[in-house]
């Protein structure tokens, strides 16, 4: 598990700008989707990996512990699937052509719909009611990646938290859109994961300055439930 650390200046600087530490405490469960990134075989599985994330494993619980949590309270969860397909090929052919032919022979490989690396990771706790997309870029909000923002709409979901690999890249892209596209976003400090502790901290303080909030798992169940008792005491 990453050691999270957000310098007590960067939250005075949140306090300040917001003024409270967590904008989002008061997230209305039932509008609440919980959007896992990327937990494939293809970054957590060796030998099939193309991006191998080993620390990836690590959140899986949390990651279940907190799907279970949103389900009870009201809300949703999308598992997120990175694929690949021949017209990324053409349409992002820059990504690829920033690796050597070797490694983008293994992500086509281990991200084309079918194959192992393309399956979710088999201790994730997926339910009947759960929902899965899949995505062409990293953000799975970017125009043309998914269907997903059509699909919260459509849920009438306003707050997304953001789980999953990696951190810094999927996890953050589809955060900055998610914001920008007006939800409330909230990346879970120890629900998401990359290649080192730094890259992991510097993108949780990245988004916690700009984009949202950064919440633990155990305060985020905290606020879900309590959120859901209040709601249903004014009912």
């Amino acid at each position: 598990m990453h050691k999270v650390e957000i310098p007590q200046s960067v939250v005075d600087r949140v306090v300040a700008r917001r003024g409270t530490a967590h904008p989002h405490e008061n997230l209305d469960p039932e509008r609440t989707a919980l959007i896992v990134v990327d937990l494939q075989n293809g970054f957590m599985m060796e030998g099939v990996a193309h991006a191998l994330c080993k620390e990836a494993i690590d959140i899986v619980p949390n990651v279940n512990r907190l799907a279970d949590a949103v389900r009870r309270t009201g809300g949703k969860v999308f598992w997120i699937k990175n694929t690949h397909d021949e017209e990324c090929l053409t349409s992002w052919s820059h990504m690829h052509a920033m690796s050597p032919p070797a490694q983008q022979r293994k992500r086509v490989e281990s991200m084309s719909e079918g194959t192992l690396g393309h399956q979710l990771w088999a201790d994730l706790d997926v339910q009947p009611g759960d929902e899965t997309v899949q995505k062409s870029r990293y953000s799975a909000l970017i125009q043309g990646s998914s269907d997903l923002e059509a699909r919260l709409r459509a849920g009438g979901y306003d707050t997304v938290l953001i789980t999953g690999t990696m951190t810094n890249v999927c996890c953050e892209s589809t955060a900055r859109d998610a914001m920008m596209l007006n939800f409330k976003t909230i990346m879970v400090s120890d629900g998401n994961a990359t290649a080192t502790d730094d890259e992991h901290n510097a993108s949780l303080i990245a988004i916690y300055l700009i984009f949202g909030d950064v919440m633990d798992t155990d305060f985020l169940i905290g606020c879900l439930e309590r959120n859901q008792v209040v709601k249903q005491a004014a009912e």
